[in-house]
């Protein structure tokens, strides 16, 4: 009897035309966890969609649970035991959690009266697989994202779980959520399920795998055991390139660009004093609720402080709403870029100069168009951003050149301070590194720059100083070059 529950061998896929898997072969054993990395478009979900049916390959064998497939429906796929769990859960915000987790039970066994008590029981049975606690009336829609996420992985279970797959399960988690995720996903190998771990993070890859399977433009890269593998090389094999971990040291500072003098937001952060000169990449991180976020909105004018005094090349500003700190140089970059960043079905050219529409409009605000053109042409080429047609909508871009659009925007201003929470949230490897080289060489030219990032390894590799902020004051100021992780930690948490 084979010790693999999914073996897939030869796997072609075209759309179009054009190859999405070139013949790709993976085996996962039962009761692991093995990881598929690699970055935005190697083919990771294509094969995903193969395995449980909702794409056919062109080529190749599947075998599921010791049964070969040549051809495979989702039911057949379902029915073996297979389950993914996708990025955005596939959940209906709108519904109860008890009828999120009955439905498809009542769908499969085609009931055409809805019992309530029938569907209560169905959902605490799943919730108890995990040992869950959650509110069986609450509406999803008002629960967190992880709590969305263990609706989903608690009504997978319900389908005799065999094979979970999680496609870039932690994307929109924080520390501590993924924390309570992996020990989800170790107590679901300890029943005996295998879990395939689709990422792109490192850190993540190396705690939770056992081994690992990495694509690169729909082809085999490597695979074998998590515990032979370091960073450079997981790196390398993902992009085929390679990177420095080097944190960055500017080559001179220029004046004091940005400066906070005991600035205090109730509920926030209290008396809290720094300065930002030109050159400098100043990295903020600390947990949630350790009041790093606020206090870059504050800056940027979303909230007004309580006290205290902000000033800008060295004069005392008031900052009346987000206009006011445009005006004044300031660009923000916010987190979530999907919701608060990109007009997404807009085209990349109008997400680029949305910003100043005003200076590239002429008479009775008729846009000039040749300007605008420039305009992008500029960005796109300086910024490297892959695309052959900017007037296509900004949402058919990857992750990382959706980013380099946001700060497309904000440089077209003729910025001084460039304030980012989040850089490379949802990008793979390589654009991450790119971002971080794009981010050098602009504070090289004399951009001041905030980075706020809960990634420890971002912080220390590209950044020139860091403030560890707890409880909403400043716990620390640290220099990269000599820090590591676990002293970053250390502050940020207050225990050793």
């Amino acid at each position: 009897m084979s010790d693999n529950i999914l073996k897939v061998e030869n796997i072609k896929k075209s759309f179009g035309g054009v190859e999405a898997l070139k013949g790709v072969s993976l085996e996962i054993r039962k009761g692991e966890i093995h990881c598929l990395a690699g970055e935005n478009g190697c083919g990771k979900s294509t094969l995903i969609k193969i395995v449980s049916g909702v794409y056919e390959a062109d080529e190749g064998s599947i075998e599921l649970d010791g049964k070969s497939f040549s051809r495979m429906s989702p039911m057949d796929a379902i029915a073996r035991g297979v389950q993914v769990i996708y990025q955005d859960f596939s959940v209906f915000p709108n519904l109860t959690v008890m009828e999120n987790l009955a439905l498809n039970m009542e769908l499969m066994a085609e009931r055409k009266l809805v019992s309530y008590k029938r569907i209560r029981a169905i959902a605490s049975e799943a919730l108890a697989k995990l040992g869950v606690d959650l509110d069986l009336e609450e509406r999803v829609e008002n629960l967190s994202v992880a709590n969305r996420q263990l609706i989903a992985i608690c009504r997978a279970l319900l389908h005799d779980a065999k094979l979970v797959i999680m496609d870039e399960p932690t994307t929109a988690l924080t520390k501590r959520e993924v924390k309570a995720l992996f020990a989800i996903i170790k107590r679901l190998q300890a029943e005996g399920i295998s879990i395939l771990f689709v990422s792109h993070k490192l850190d993540e890859v190396f705690e939770i795998s056992e081994r690992y399977t990495i694509f690169r433009n729909g082809q085999n890269v490597a695979t074998g055991e998590t515990s032979g593998l370091d960073r450079k090389a997981f790196v390398r094999y993902m992009t085929g390139r390679e990177f420095s971990e080097e944190s960055y040291r500017p080559a001179k500072q220029g004046e004091v660009v940005l400066a906070a003098k005991n600035l205090s937001l109730t509920g926030a952060f209290k008396d809290l004093s720094f300065e930002l000169r030109a050159g400098e990449i100043l990295g903020i991180t600390g947990l949630l609720g350790s009041g790093r976020t606020e206090l870059v909105q504050t800056l940027f004018g979303i909230y007004k402080p309580d006290s205290g005094e902000v000033q800008v090349r060295g004069k005392r500003v008031r900052i009346r709403g987000v206009k006011s700190a445009i005006r004044m140089g300031i660009g923000y970059v916010p987190a979530d870029r999907l919701t608060e960043g990109l007009f997404l079905p807009q085209s990349i050219v109008r997400n680029i100069v949305v910003s100043k529409l005003d200076r590239l409009s002429g008479l009775f605000g008729v846009l000039k168009g040749k300007a605008i053109g420039a305009e992008v042409e500029k960005w796109v080429r300086e910024l490297s951003i892959a695309t052959n047609d900017p007037s296509l909508p900004v949402q058919t871009l990857s992750g990382g050149n959706q980013q380099k659009v946001v700060l497309a925007r904000w440089l077209a201003n003729d910025l001084s301070v460039l304030i980012l929470n989040g850089p490379t949230v949802g990008v793979d490897i390589g654009s991450k590194y790119d971002i971080h080289a794009l981010l050098r060489s602009l504070a090289e030219r004399g951009l001041a720059i905030i980075v706020i990032s809960d990634d420890l390894p971002e912080v220390l590799a590209c950044t020139s100083r860091i403030l560890v902020m707890r409880g909403g004051g400043i716990a620390e100021v640290l220099d990269p070059a000599s820090t590591t992780e676990q002293r970053l930690g250390e502050i940020s948490t207050g225990v050793a």
